[in-house]
């Protein structure tokens, strides 16, 4: 299938991300959310990112006039009619997204696939209440979309394989490396990053480093780009918080089991960056 016009449910920094590579890579885009005051404030994050690439010579003004031109802002999920691929990229709650799939499905055309950018629920539940399950996929992109080169393509118990490659060749065409995770918990990235980050926050919370330490023994001793620390800063605390407790839930390792000082930063509204403060206070 060919795919021309891409919509996406949610303007947040993945939902802006995920439209605004869509934008550039040639498809006609619509995304959407709740209100207008969203909408506008996701447009306003992919023309902030534009001109920083203007500023920096990686594209001209004109280019990114181009780019902008294919882009559409909406609050009405009716103008993902005429769309043949649409990702959801809205908070992890699976009730949510299961209310969005049910809607899409009564609204895109028969031939469009409809993904998820979930980072840890099932494809397949999500699949469950339409009536096109081997159209669902999952396209776990990851944050900030425009810079990072990932996209997980994840394959539900009914996803069927030209849904599967269509998905795939999607992803190929946004510029990423795509790779392929069976419909589990966590899929590939975040089934080996997650312990990696709470065994971080214990360490952190046993009091045997400092958040400094921590970070810099992780940074300049694996050559990580950032720390564990402030890498949750960066992403957000409760979306962190939410996916673990989603795989602990699932699997019932201890390894996945979310540590106390977690739950309180959550319970505190200490959710990084976001909020001005996290694991490091951003407020001054």
């Amino acid at each position: 299938m060919q795919i021309k016009n891409v919509g996406v449910v949610g303007c947040g920094f993945m939902g802006s991300g995920i439209a605004q590579v869509c934008a550039q890579s040639g498809y006609e885009t619509v995304m959407r959310d709740m209100n207008s005051a969203l909408v506008e404030r996701g447009m306003n994050v992919i023309k902030s990112n534009l001109s920083r690439d203007v500023e920096k010579g990686r594209i001209t003004e004109s280019r990114k006039d181009e780019i902008l031109s294919r882009l559409k802002g909406t609050t009405d999920l009716r103008d993902f009619r005429g769309c043949d691929f649409v990702v959801e990229a809205v908070t992890e709650d699976m009730r949510l997204k299961k209310e969005i799939f049910s809607s899409l499905d009564s609204i895109c055309s028969k031939h469009a696939i409809i993904a998820s950018n979930t980072s840890t629920l099932s494809i397949t539940e999500m699949g469950s209440v339409t009536k096109r399950p081997g159209q669902i996929v999952g396209t776990h992109f990851f944050y900030p979309v425009p810079v990072m080169k990932l996209v997980e393509v994840v394959k539900s118990l009914s996803t069927t394989e030209e849904t599967l490659n269509t998905a795939k060749a999607f992803g190929d065409s946004l510029g990423k490396t795509v790779v392929v995770a069976k419909d589990t918990p966590g899929f590939i990235v975040n089934r080996l990053f997650i312990p990696y980050i709470i065994d971080a926050i214990r360490v952190y919370e046993a009091g045997l480093a400092s958040r400094e330490d921590i970070d810099n023994a992780i940074k300049f001793g694996l050559n990580y780009p950032m720390g564990p620390l402030t890498l949750l800063d960066f992403a957000g605390i409760d979306t962190f918080y939410y996916a673990a407790c989603t795989l602990y839930e699932e699997l019932g390792e201890p390894r996945f089991c979310p540590p106390p000082l977690l739950r309180r930063m959550v319970q505190a509204g200490h959710l990084g960056r976001k909020t001005g403060k996290g694991f490091y206070d951003y407020t001054k």
